[in-house]
């Protein structure tokens, strides 16, 4: 049967009006964070601030990356929360070495299971009241400040009214496509998020790099709205509590943590279930306009395919070059600022790759969450 030449073109038209949703995201979004500048440094007096770390059988990683964190350069008063959460491996004994050179380790030593609260929001609950400052600097043991200043840099974002500093949390460069990969998608979640609290709409924060008052925590009576899901001390706790008034952003590359990232497709992809699972539970208007960001990258390069193979191609590809060149500059400037440069030259790959990337995560909207936090 012959496909009659209209629907071809009505299958262009769609096309256009993708290229036109993803022009409006990039201009009107992801621009502010590609041309974003800070303040000037030194305008703000530094204030007390408590860094929070939640571990569970983490010995390891807080031999590797506790002392990036303990030698801050930083001039006014600092405690490290760490909260060790009924750890099984020599994490205590770790920690209590660590005690005798370092005396701003708070230590809080958890040795029962919360019942009826799900993931980590216990424990974090738990170091955040514990906290003896009013500003709470949130990081993972798996994490490291990827320079000396980064308590100093986080907290010069506090101003009058600011309650919340959203930071980045970068992944260490490895050799490989998946770690180009992985990168990606995190600078990808990036510029969302950081662009949208720019934008007057912030709506998450990532638990490696996340700082708020802790008069904030108590105000909203901590995570006692979603402790029943497994996730979201992080993203939901933000989307709850931020608004355009009360959030700022650091993007400042000695800001930054640095993580390890995972080894296998596999691994890699459960931690991206987890944390999919959160976002049925953001607020209606976040939803809409993440959903219809992903929607139109879904089917950008289908229905830029079949525009090619069946209406013009010459056309399909001018239209498609608008939206490449303004992507191209959006993520040359942006990539420069968060660091991730190197995958500058493989941003059209890895654009076309996110269509894959979505087919393989789509389920996560549907699956229950998992119960654990580590």
């Amino acid at each position: 049967m012959m496909i009659p030449p209209l629907l071809w073109t009505v299958l262009f038209y769609c096309f256009c009006s993708v290229i036109t949703i993803q022009l409006f995201y990039y201009l009107f979004f992801f621009r502010r964070l590609a041309f974003y500048k800070s303040t000037a440094e030194g305008e703000n007096m530094e204030h007390p601030v408590s860094v929070v770390i939640c571990a569970r059988d983490e010995a390891d990683n807080l031999m590797r990356n506790l002392p990036g964190i303990l030698v801050q350069e930083y001039k006014t008063s600092s405690e490290v929360v760490l909260v060790n959460d009924n750890s099984t491996d020599e994490s205590r004994y770790l920690i209590d070495e660590f005690k005798k050179t370092f005396k701003n380790i708070n230590h809080v030593e958890l040795t029962q299971e919360a019942k009826m609260i799900s993931g980590k929001k216990f424990p974090l609950s738990m170091g955040i009241r514990s906290a003896k400052y009013e500003i709470v600097l949130l990081t993972d043991a798996d994490c490291v400040p990827a320079s000396e200043f980064w308590i100093r840099k986080m907290q010069d974002a506090y101003l009058d009214e600011t309650e919340i500093v959203l930071g980045y949390g970068a992944y260490h460069k490895k050799p490989g496509i998946l770690n180009k990969l992985i990168r990606f998608e995190t600078f990808h979640t990036a510029i969302q998020y950081l662009s949208y609290a720019l934008a007057g709409t912030p709506y998450m924060g990532i638990g490696r790099n996340l700082s708020y008052k802790k008069e904030v925590f108590l105000r909203n009576k901590g995570f006692s709205s979603i402790n029943q899901i497994p996730s979201g001390d992080d993203d939901l706790f933000i989307n709850q509590v931020a608004n355009a008034k009360n959030t700022r952003i650091v993007v400042d590359c000695e800001a930054h943590t640095l993580s390890e990232p995972k080894k296998t497709w596999n691994e890699w992809m459960r931690q991206k279930f987890r944390h999919y699972t959160t976002a049925k539970y953001y607020k209606a208007g976040h939803k809409f306009l993440l959903g219809l960001y992903s929607f139109s990258q879904f089917f950008l390069y289908p229905l830029l395919a079949v525009s090619i193979i069946f209406f013009n191609w010459w056309i399909a590809l001018s239209v498609y070059g608008l939206r490449f060149i303004v992507q191209g500059i959006v993520y040359f400037k942006s990539m420069k600022k968060l660091n991730e440069f190197d995958l500058w030259p493989w941003f059209l790959f890895l654009d076309i790759w996110l269509f894959f990337y979505y087919i393989f995560t789509i389920p996560a909207i549907w699956k229950a969450p998992r119960k654990n936090w580590d």
